[in-house]
């Protein structure tokens, strides 16, 4: 198998980048015409890592780096959970605080799992196929426009399953515009800085794959070397 010199350090900055945004997540944060979850702030940099990874190193090696995060997703939400539950020590003054704050209903993990296996993958699909369509042209329009569907579904997804029936129709509905707009318009923020990480990576790693013969579903097992 091929090695990389970046790639491990690229997939544990993305599990990093999930994990913390799961636990930030948990403070509701306003700043002017944005009212979103803490995550919010950091979510945006997994889309940034997912549309490096598919155009440096292929569909196939960003899909195991996106089941690697979902894994460790899984696993803090089990942890976190069984902690929860279990008796605190008679001196521990914190437990109804830990409970308030990482003691998570499972709606909302279920939520935020699908949210994130959905549109991680319809981001690095379309990034990937959009490639091959442009030969490699107009990275720009690649990494906004997979951004553009990807973050659509994360966000709707996490909504719907951790909220429908919870907040009105037009509070949801304001929710997702506020993080939608939030998470789309930070990586077009980022796009210049994407660019350089790209073009740095691909000459570092000599690697610059075309999903040509790409089995795309998301539960293929990878053949990449």
């Amino acid at each position: 198998m091929r090695s990389y010199r970046y790639l491990e350090f690229i997939t544990a900055s993305f599990v990093a980048v999930l994990i913390i945004s799961n636990i930030a997540s948990t403070k509701i944060v306003d700043l002017g015409w944005f009212t979103f979850d803490g995550g919010t702030i950091l979510f945006p940099l997994a889309y940034i890592f997912g549309d490096v990874l598919t155009e440096v190193y292929g569909y196939a090696r960003s899909r195991r780096v996106i089941w690697t995060g979902f894994f460790w997703l899984v696993v803090m939400a089990v942890v976190l959970t069984i902690v929860d539950r279990l008796p605190a020590a008679s001196d521990y003054a914190l437990n109804d605080e830990f409970h308030a704050i990482l003691g998570q209903t499972w709606r909302i993990v279920a939520g935020s799992l699908a949210a994130f296996w959905a549109g991680e993958f319809v981001n690095s699909v379309i990034l990937a196929k959009m490639k091959v369509r442009t030969q490699g042209k107009a990275l720009w329009s690649r990494t906004i426009t997979s951004t553009i569907f990807g973050q659509a579904v994360d966000t709707a997804v996490f909504l719907l399953i951790a909220f429908g029936g919870v907040l009105t129709t037009a509070t949801l509905w304001d929710v997702f515009k506020s993080n939608y707009v939030f998470k789309v318009g930070v990586e077009v923020l980022f796009t210049p800085i994407t660019y350089l990480i790209v073009i740095y990576l691909k000459k570092a790693e000599n690697s610059d794959v075309y999903d040509t013969d790409t089995d795309f579903s998301p539960f293929a097992v990878s053949s990449a070397d």
